[in-house]
């Protein structure tokens, strides 16, 4: 089953993870130097490869209608 994010979602996703890779964080996908190049060696870019492969390890939580968060 695939997870349905809203572009919201998405878009905070793929920008945290771009925040970790420009920070220095291992990349969670193998890329050689050619494509590296060919993408200018982007985080975002990177972070949406990583996004659409669905490597990345971050987790979206939805509180449900009618619950307060405590």
């Amino acid at each position: 089953m695939k997870k349905v994010y809203t572009k919201y979602e998405r878009a905070r996703i793929i920008g945290a993870r771009a925040l970790q890779i420009s920070m220095g964080a291992p990349m969670l996908l193998k890329m050689n130097k050619e494509e590296l190049e060919k993408i200018n060696y982007s985080p975002v870019e990177i972070a949406k490869k990583e996004f659409e492969t669905g490597v990345i390890p971050i987790t979206i939580r939805r509180p449900l209608p009618g619950r307060t968060r405590e």
